[in-house]
């Protein structure tokens, strides 16, 4: 075995334990399903699929941050989503055998692998576990998107600790001191939440003054997550 077969098969059981969509499934199914898998880095702010393009790959994280965004009719930006590592995207074309509904852009420097569309529908025909992990995937991106919806009326602070709550809820990291999530771009957060960013800065900087999170160059820290919730009117 050569060593670029070695780096490969560490990094497909790196894929393997690192993603809750392969959890519980057979060794040898999983192994099958990774046989054509591609891992690929790519920098900050790269485009990785492209609303429109037709669905050829499903992607999982391994490391890095990406945003979910399409337009509105007045053709301004609105960001869907944010996920990270161990999250799936792409997954929806394939299913639908339609073309992509939105564009995926990374926020970070990512690391992705790419499953053949047709691997990934034929594990879900063969495995119906894998079907009961997408389901719940799909279901706790419906109700993290139904709370926005909810949240969409209320307050300033209100949206913005919801915003920090989604994020700890997909990507959270528990640290002595809190969870800690990525500091990522106001703007990014000003898209998520439906605000200016200017709001967003000005609430983030009163949440900061009552101890309830902390920032610095690179990380959120949430120090009090019952008080964050606490904020949800």
């Amino acid at each position: 075995m050569d060593d670029r077969q070695v780096v490969r098969d560490a990094k497909l059981e790196e894929l393997a334990r690192s993603i809750p969509f392969f959890e519980g499934l057979p060794e040898e199914s999983v192994k099958a399903s990774l046989a054509h898998v591609v891992t690929r880095e790519h920098p900050a702010h790269r485009v990785v699929l492209l609303e429109n393009d037709w669905g050829s790959s499903v992607y999982f994280i391994l490391s890095g941050w990406v945003k979910i965004r399409t337009y509105n009719l007045d053709g301004k930006e609105v960001t869907l989503n944010i996920v990270g590592r161990g999250e799936v995207f792409g997954e929806m074309a394939p299913l639908d055998e339609v073309p992509r509904s939105t564009d995926v852009i990374t926020l970070t420097p990512t690391m992705v692998a790419n499953m053949p569309a047709n691997d990934f529908v034929h594990l879900l025909h063969t495995e119906p576990q894998s079907g009961i992990h997408l389901a719940k995937l799909m279901a706790r991106r419906l109700r993290q998107v139904n709370r926005r919806l909810r949240l969409r009326e209320s307050d300033a602070t209100s949206r913005v600790a919801d915003i920090l709550l989604f994020l700890a809820e997909g990507q959270g990291t528990q640290k002595t001191t809190g969870i800690e999530i990525p500091n990522l771009p106001h703007r990014e957060l000003s898209s998520l939440s439906g605000m200016a960013r200017e709001t967003v800065t000005r609430v983030l900087g009163k949440l900061e003054k009552k101890g309830l999170i902390q920032r610095s160059s690179d990380a959120f820290q949430i120090v009090d997550i019952d008080a964050l919730e606490d904020l949800l009117v």
